[in-house]
């Protein structure tokens, strides 16, 4: 309490200082003011913003001479000695036209042109922000070159960049105010559930392409840099309030708000504060996919129907097994076995919108203290962020992320040459929950699964005897087994889905249970005023992971999982030939608890020609390498269809299940089974999965053609790191006021991981091409028994495929200013990969990338007198998805955006009005998500 209390303190009172001031204006080279121009003391906080009409004053506590800054954005900078009290100071900036000018710092972990960065960056400032037509500046990231997104929910969007990603994006990085974003549990960014908001943003920038050799393991296909705005150069209340409406034909017209406030002030030279506040409420983009999950054009007829956003039908039996199995109970003869078809036939499954309120959110609140403690630019930081909400993420099956709830907290000293920082990352899933197991067992509330079947095969019988075609016959048997099915929106229905999200076992419940947390620290340190010959950094880091899913998700029953890894890295900077060649050498070591250490080198080169050394060209080599996350490693996570198996040598013991007897709905095992077993149960553990397993593919082939010479035995290495190695070509200029840049690329993947599902029966040992003559005694044969009598358990590992992968593409991006102000934005990507399928059959390598996609802007934010607009649109050709979940042919898509903004100086307000795919095709990007429909909105900002 009393920490808060002084944090308040701080906001709320003032230190007085002898002060002196002076005035001004800030023109246009047409003498037109300037609105919003920065004005500050160079080495000091004290700062200012002109008015409407350019104006400004500026109070100081420092003493003369000293000089000034003037920004602004689109303007080139200029500094201005002043030498007396009250003196006048009039300025006239010039417009910057080169964008390319612009400094970025993650490149190279020094600031440095864009012109002049060793590898593709993309970068966003305040002015794209204010020109996005999206309804978020982190859904306007979308128009960046080189970005996919993949939105499985209206507040939860995943970025990615050269390929190989899922909505669970593992090979692509975040951070913000360099703190990592990602969920200490599920190993990705969890989107800008605790990102920063829009307000605060002072630079976004994103690197592409693989980023291991500074930035460690996780920076393997990209990496995003937000950084937020300091309080000593922005200071004021800064406010917005978004209103407006989402549309979709399932979901229909709803309202849409979001809004948020930050404080900043700086108390004295040395002490400065911030705070913010984001809300956003909408309603999520409904899931309505009911294509079966494998079987193209089965619907809702069919007796073993499995829809994509339909869950509870996923149980599924052979129902000539049921048959058999009543007969053995004398509860029908022997010969109405007969009668029933030797399928499989699945119980009735709920739709996603019946299992969740589709209702989206996302809070956001950060403050942070900023203490100068010398003279020098040394700063000491505390700062702590918290991000809560609801959303939608999908992988395996589909999780409702309701009240999900993260927080970070960190602790930075930073100079001129150096940084020090340590945070740490808690999450609590709150009454999270997945949707599948939500069906299942919702379902068993009102009725087992043993029960239902054998209605099912015995009205099955009986509408037989009387005659009825098979289709009638089923169309019979499953509305004698719904009867007393729980409707949804009904009192018992409601009862049941509480009673289901409330508990975590998936043997009745369906609750999410995560308190796992990170802690991690790194430095850097810049020798540049120390050494002469060249700029040389010295970093590294140190993240501690603790699992703690109560044995829900990973296999930590029993107890927290602790799990760790460090790396260190130097950088050495030379320029060559009067400076305009520039070499860029950099190497990281990094070790994992569970795997031999990794060297990441890279090299690059640019050289800047021409005259005014406008022409850049840039080359770069680096190799990279991506741990296995700790769900590839420690996962156990039961989703129905299979279970979701980490490879960590101690995880395979560790983990172990009952299975038969429907004690998880596993089923009875069969009477040939229970012979051999002795028993009507197994115990199985993850040696089963990895030692005694048949391929997924294999049995397949084996079930279609009954043929056991297809038989392959499951032989994979558990999972290890992956390996790139990245090359990569650019040129970028700025030739006759246009902007260029073009960049191309090509990787080489080694040890790629994956996922490969494997079938492990309960008996007998597991062989390739195993001998089909009946002999009970032949443990080969009792495998193939096992797989015929459902007696065995599918599993999803996390492998590495021996198959060499690559993948190439090429970028172009233009930009120019035409007519007066009117400025044109067009950029392309291309890109494909090469994997020979045949080699490996069952693997998948989820490149999940359009070949071709095309964007394009054009804008003017000086229209008319306070007037501007934007217009963006892209285009992607269709694509293969592939994942855990679902695989299937994403569409292509035509997308087109549009706002603009009125400014009122006098209110020092801004009114922006917006919509997101204009054109009205809904459209998707993650099979099994929502189809994406049109959002209007109409914003007011108010700037200090």
């Amino acid at each position: 309490m009393r920490m808060y209390l002084l944090f308040l303190s701080l906001f709320f009172c003032s230190i007085t200082f002898a002060q002196n001031s002076i005035s001004g204006s800030v023109v246009e080279n047409d003498n037109q003011p300037i609105f919003g121009a920065n004005i500050k003391i160079v080495g000091e906080t004290a700062a200012t913003v002109t008015d409407s009409d350019g104006k400004f004053t500026l109070v100081s506590s420092g003493k003369v001479p000293y000089v000034i800054e003037i920004t602004s954005i689109g303007f080139i900078s200029k500094r201005v000695s002043v030498t007396s009290n009250n003196q006048k100071v009039n300025v006239v900036l010039k417009e910057e036209q080169n964008l390319l000018n612009e400094i970025v710092v993650s490149a190279s972990r020094t600031p440095e042109r864009v012109l002049e960065s060793p590898v593709t960056i993309e970068r966003m400032g305040t002015a794209e922000i204010k020109k996005s037509a999206s309804a978020t500046f982190y859904d306007g990231l979308e128009n960046l070159k080189e970005v996919q997104m993949n939105t499985s929910s209206l507040s939860f969007k995943s970025i990615n960049t050269r390929g190989f990603a899922t909505v669970a994006n593992t090979r692509f990085m975040q951070l913000v105010d360099g703190m990592d974003n990602s969920s200490p549990l599920l190993n990705f960014v969890l989107g800008n559930l605790i990102g920063v908001s829009e307000i605060d943003v002072q630079s976004v920038e994103l690197l592409p392409g693989a980023s291991s050799a500074l930035y460690g393991a996780n920076a393997f296909n990209g990496i995003l840099f937000m950084n937020s705005k300091s309080p000593f150069t922005s200071q004021g209340i800064t406010a917005y309030a978004k209103f407006g409406q989402t549309s979709q034909k399932a979901a229909g017209s709803n309202d849409y708000v979001d809004y948020g406030i930050r404080m900043a002030h700086a108390f004295s030279p040395k002490l400065a504060a911030k705070a913010n506040f984001t809300y956003m409420r909408g309603t999520d983009w409904y899931a309505t996919n009911y294509d079966d999950k494998t079987n193209v054009g089965r619907d809702r007829s069919h007796a073993n129907y499995d829809g994509i956003n339909v869950y509870g039908d996923e149980v599924t039996t052979n129902i000539k097994g049921v048959g058999s199995s009543l007969a053995a109970l004398g509860l029908i003869p022997a010969s109405a076995v007969n009668l029933l078809p030797n399928s499989n036939v699945s119980r009735t499954g709920y739709n996603e919108i019946n299992l969740t309120d589709n209702k989206a959110s996302n809070t956001k609140i950060d403050f942070s203290i900023h203490y100068k403690p010398f003279a020098n630019d040394v700063e000491v930081i505390w700062q702590s962020k918290f991000g809560f909400g609801n959303a939608v993420y999908q992988g395996a099956n589909r999780y409702y992320l309701n009240n999900f709830f993260m927080q970070q907290h960190k602790l930075e000293i930073k100079g001129k040459n150096f940084f020090v920082r340590g945070y740490t990352t808690n999450e609590d899933g709150g009454q999270s929950y997945d949707m599948l197991f939500t069906g299942i067992n919702i379902n068993r509330v009102w009725k087992d699964d043993k029960t239902w079947f054998g209605q099912y095969a015995g009205a099955y019988i009986g509408a037989t005897l009387l005659g009825q075609t098979p289709e009638n016959a089923e169309i019979a048997a499953r509305a004698t087994a719904d009867a007393g099915r729980l409707i949804p929106g009904t009192a018992a229905f409601n009862a049941a889905f509480n009673k289901v999200t409330g508990e975590a076992s998936v043997l009745s419940g369906s609750k999410l249970v995560d308190n796992s947390r990170i802690y991690h620290s790194d430095a850097n340190y810049n020798f540049k005023d120390l050494v002469e010959f060249a700029e040389i950094q010295v970093g590294g880091s140190y993240r501690a992971y603790q699992l703690n899913s109560h044995g829900r998700i990973y296999t930590d029953k029993d107890g927290p999982i602790n799990y760790n890894e460090y790396g260190a890295y130097t950088q050495l900077t030379k320029k060559f030939i009067d400076d305009r060649l520039k070499f860029t050498g950099s190497v990281r070591y990094d070790k994992a608890q569970n795997f031999d250490g990794n060297i990441s080198p890279r090299v690059s080169l640019v050289y800047s020609g021409g005259e005014s050394r406008r022409h850049n060209f840039r080359g770069s080599f680096q190799t990279g390498f991506r741990n296995p996350s700790t769900q590839d490693q420690y996962i156990g996570f039961n989703v129905g269809s299979a279970l979701l198996l980490g490879s960590a040598p101690d995880n395979l013991t560790r983990f172990s299940e009952v299975r038969g007897n429907d004690i998880d709905g596993s089923g009875t095992i069969s009477a040939f089974g229970q012979a051999v077993l002795g028993s009507n149960t197994v115990v199985l553990n993850g040696l089963n999965a990895y030692n005694n397993s048949y391929t997924a593919t294999s049995v397949a082939q084996f079930s279609a053609t009954g043929n056991a010479a297809l038989l392959r035995k499951t032989n994979v290495d558990y999972v290890k790191p992956e390996q790139v190695k990245a090359f990569e070509l650019g040129y970028r200029s700025f030739i006759r006021d246009v902007s260029i840049d073009v960049n191309g690329y090509y990787n080489i993947y080694n040890d790629f991981i994956g996922n490969l599902n494997v079938v492990a029966p309960y008996y007998g040992t597991t062989q390739d091409a195993p001998n089909a003559t009946p002999n009970p005694a032949d443990p080969g044969f009792q495998t193939l028994a096992a797989l015929q009598g459902g007696d065995y358990r599918v599993y999803q590992l996390y492998t590495n495929t021996s198959v060499e992968i690559k993948s190439l593409g090429f970028g172009l991006g233009l930009s120019k200013k035409v007519y007066r102000d009117f400025e044109v934005g067009v950029n392309y990507n291309y890109a494909e990969f090469k994997f020979d399928q045949e080699k490996d059959p069952s693997f998948e390598a989820g490149f999940n990338t359009p070949k071709h996609r095309v964007k394009a802007s054009f804008g003017n934010e000086k229209l008319f007198k306070n007037f501007g607009f934007n217009v963006s649109g892209r285009w992607n050709s269709e694509y293969l998805w592939q994942s855990t979940m679902v695989d299937g042919v994403i569409a292509a898509a035509t997308v087109v955006d549009a706002q603009i903004n009125y400014e009122i100086p006098k209110l020092k307000s801004t009114l922006k009005f917006g919509a997101s795919n204009i054109g009205g095709k809904e459209y998707g990007q993650v099979l099994g998500a929502g189809l994406i429909g049109q959002q209007y909105f109409a914003s007011w900002t108010i700037n200090p």
